[in-house]
C-alpha cells in the first residue's frame, strides 16, 4: 500500500509545527477516503521565529466536516483491512491538523484494594468486575466516582457508569479475568462465510431481576431503542455496523422461540464480539422503560432512582443521591451461584482526600483514585495497583468558542497547535501522574490494534507518522524551540509579541473547564503555568462530575479537560466519536 502522499506532505508542514512538545472518564487516574484526499497543508515555521507557510485554501476546517464524516463511513464499509488502516490514519491526521485535540498522556489505571479482597478484575477499557469478588463477610464497600450521570446502559458514556453497568446488566458477551472477550448470555454463535451475518443462540431460561422471562426480543427492542432519534443516545453510532431496514430499524431479528438472534452487518467486523460486550448493547426491559413517567421525552427516567429491573449480578436497591448507592445480589442472575459478595455499597464522592481517608480508616475496601500527593508513598504498597489502560488523557477545544472568532480556519488551527507546543508533558507525567504514564503525541494511544494483526501506532509500508522517530505528530519532549515556534504560529493568527510575551494590544484569555479531583486540578494548574510563560491568561473553572460532563457535551466551554478510554481495541472507536452527529463530539466539529 502506498503511503498517503497528499496527507503526508500536508502533515510534514502542518504537524511539523508541533515538533518537540513537552511532558494524559471520571477521575484523572480513573472518561478515513482514499489516499489522495488530504487534510490541510498548514505549513510550519521554516526557521525559528519565521512566519509559518499555511495554505488558507487547503486548511482543514472543523466547521465544514462533511469530508471527515464521509471518511468514517468509508472506513466502516471497506472490506480491505489494510486500506482501512490507511484511511484511519488519514482520519487521525485530519483531527490532529485541526489542533482541537491536545493529547497529554496515555492512560494507565490505579486503584487500591484491601489485602483481604480478591477476585476483582478489570480490563484495558476501564471496566471493573465485582460480581465474583471475595471479601470479609458479604459486603464490599467501594468508591468509583461521584454521582453517576446515567445508569441506563444505552445512555451512559462514562467509565464509572460502564463499571456500574457491567455489574448490574449482562449482554451476549463479556470479559474474563484475562481481559479476553467471552460469551455471557450467548450459548452459541454462527457467522456466515462472508462475515456479514451472525446468528447467536441464547442460554436457556434467562430472566430479568423481577423473575420474568428474558429472550432475544429484548435485544431487538433495546438495540432499536438505542439508535432511535428520540432516545438521543451518545453511542447510537456504535450500531452503524448493523444493516438497516427501509424504515431505519436495525436488521436484527429474533427467532420464533425467542432463543436466537440474527444480525446482519454492512461489512465484516473483526471486533463485533467486543461490541456485543459493550454496555450500549445490553438488553433493557421494554415494559420497565416505558412505564416511567414522561419516558418518551426523558428516555432515561426509568433508571434514575433505585429499584429498576436489570439482568446482571446486582440490582440497585438504594440510592441517596450524591452520597451513596447500594446494590444487592440478583437471585435471577444466570451465574448467581458464583456470586459470593451479596452487597456492594458505593460511596459517591470525587474528593480523593476524603476517599483515601475513608479507605485508610477501614471504611472502604476498594477505591479507584488517590490524592496526587499520596502516590509516591504508595508505589511500593501491595494494596496499590497500577494496570494498563487503552486511552488518552487530553484537552479538547470547542471549535465554536469565541476565542476563535474572526480567525480563518488556518489561523484557528494554528492557534490551537501553538497551545500544544507550550505544554510540558514530561512534568505532568512525572510530577502529577507519577505512575509511568507515557507522554502523548497523538490521539490514538499506544497499544491500539490496527484491525489486521498489527499495531496502529507503528510505522509500516502503508503509513509513516509525520514524526517518524516518535511515531506520532511531534516529539513530546518540551524545548525552547517549541515556544519560539508557538509564538510564530500565534503571530500568524494575528497576535503581537514583545520580548517573548503577548502584547497588551492582543491578549489571549479563556476559561479552562475541569471536574474535581486533585490530579485533574494539578494538570489544569500545570497548563496554566505553561501558557502564562508567554502571557496567556487561563482561568480554571471546577465543576461537579455530572455537571461538567453535560456542559462539555453541550459545547458550553472554551477549553476543557477530557479523556477517552477505548471501548474496544480498534482505532475506529476513537475516530467515529468525532463525526458531526456523534453524541461524544465535544469539540463541536461540523456544528
Amino acid at each position: 500500500m502506498k503511503k498517503l502522499t497528499a496527507i503526508s506532505m500536508a502533515l510534514v508542514l502542518s504537524l511539523g509545527l508541533l515538533a518537540g512538545c513537552g511532558s494524559d472518564a471520571g477521575s484523572q487516574s480513573s472518561g478515513s477516503a482514499d489516499g489522495s484526499s488530504s487534510a490541510a497543508d498548514s505549513g510550519s515555521a521554516a526557521e525559528s521565529g519565521s512566519a509559518p507557510e499555511i495554505s488558507e485554501e487547503d486548511a482543514v476546517d472543523p466547521h465544514n466536516w462533511a469530508e471527515y464524516d464521509a471518511l468514517i463511513d468509508q472506513i466502516k464499509t471497506t472490506t480491505d483491512f489494510e486500506q482501512r488502516e490507511v484511511l484511519m490514519h488519514q482520519a487521525e491526521d485530519m483531527l490532529m491538523e485541526t489542533g482541537a485535540l491536545l493529547p497529554l498522556y496515555y492512560y494507565n489505571d490505579i486503584y487500591m484494594q484491601k489485602d483481604y479482597v480478591s477476585n476483582i478484575y478489570s480490563n484495558s477499557f476501564g471496566y471493573k468486575f465485582f460480581m465474583f469478588s471475595k471479601t470479609q463477610g458479604d459486603t464490599l464497600n467501594l468508591n468509583l466516582a461521584s454521582e453517576p450521570d446515567k445508569l441506563d446502559p444505552a445512555l451512559n458514556s462514562t467509565v464509572d457508569g460502564a463499571c456500574l453497568a457491567v455489574n448490574s446488566f449482562a449482554g451476549l458477551y463479556t470479559y474474563d479475568s484475562n481481559g479476553n472477550v467471552t460469551p455471557d448470555l450467548a450459548a452459541d454463535e454462527q457467522v456466515s462465510e462472508d462475515g456479514m451475518t451472525y446468528t447467536v443462540t441464547l442460554l436457556p431460561d434467562l430472566k430479568w431481576s423481577d423473575g420474568s422471562e428474558l429472550n432475544a426480543n429484548d435485544f431487538v427492542y433495546a438495540w432499536n431503542r438505542a439508535v432511535a432519534e428520540e432516545t438521543a443516545a451518545d453511542y447510537s453510532y456504535m450500531f452503524d455496523i448493523i444493516a438497516r431496514n427501509d424504515d431505519g430499524s436495525l436488521k436484527v431479528t429474533a427467532g420464533e422461540d425467542g432463543q436466537s438472534l440474527t444480525i446482519e452487518l454492512i461489512a465484516p467486523c473483526a471486533y463485533f464480539n467486543e461490541l456485543l460486550a459493550f454496555p450500549a448493547y445490553f438488553p433493557v426491559k421494554q415494559s420497565e422503560v416505558e412505564s416511567a413517567a414522561d419516558w418518551q421525552n426523558n428516555p432515561g427516567a426509568w433508571a434514575q432512582e433505585a429499584g429498576f429491573v436489570s439482568n446482571g449480578a446486582y440490582t440497585l436497591t438504594a440510592w441517596t443521591h450524591d452520597e451513596s448507592m447500594t446494590y444487592e445480589k440478583n437471585p435471577y442472575y444466570h451465574k448467581a451461584d458464583e456470586v459470593e459478595t451479596a452487597t456492594l455499597k458505593f460511596m459517591l464522592s470525587a474528593d480523593d482526600t476524603a476517599i483515601y481517608a475513608a479507605y485508610t480508616a477501614g471504611n472502604l475496601d476498594f477505591i479507584d483514585s488517590v490524592p496526587t500527593d499520596e502516590i509516591q508513598s504508595l508505589l511500593d504498597n501491595p494494596e496499590f495497583h497500577i494496570v494498563d489502560q487503552l486511552g488518552t488523557y487530553y484537552v479538547s477545544f470547542n471549535v465554536k468558542s469565541p476565542l476563535f472568532d474572526g480567525k480563518t480556519a488556518a489561523q484557528a488551527n494554528a492557534m490551537r497547535r501553538a497551545f500544544a507546543l507550550l505544554v510540558d508533558r514530561d512534568y505532568i507525567c512525572e510530577n502529577i501522574g507519577q505512575t509511568g504514564q507515557k507522554p502523548a503525541n497523538s490521539f490514538i494511544p499506544i497499544g491500539m490494534a490496527d484491525g489486521h494483526g498489527g499495531m496502529f501506532k507503528e510505522n509500516d509500508d502503508a503509513y509513516t507518522f509525520p514524526d517518524a522517530d516518535n511515531t506520532g505528530y511531534f516529539d513530546p519532549s518540551w524545548s525552547q524551540e517549541n515556544v519560539d515556534e508557538a509564538i510564530s504560529l500565534l503571530e500568524y493568527a494575528g497576535y503581537q509579541f514583545e520580548d517573548g510575551k503577548l502584547s497588551a494590544e492582543t491578549p489571549i484569555s479563556f476559561e479552562f473547564l475541569t471536574n474535581d479531583g486533585s490530579g485533574n486540578v494539578a494538570v489544569a494548574e500545570a497548563l496554566q503555568q505553561d501558557f502564562a510563560e508567554i502571557g496567556i491568561n487561563m482561568n480554571i473553572s471546577q465543576q461537579d462530575w455530572n455537571v461538567f460532563l453535560n456542559e462539555r457535551k453541550s459545547g458550553n466551554y472554551d477549553i476543557a479537560r477530557n479523556g477517552w478510554v477505548a471501548d474496544f481495541s480498534d482505532p475506529i472507536n476513537m475516530l467515529e466519536m468525532w463525526t458531526t452527529d456523534s453524541g461524544n463530539n465535544d469539540c463541536q466539529f461540523g456544528r
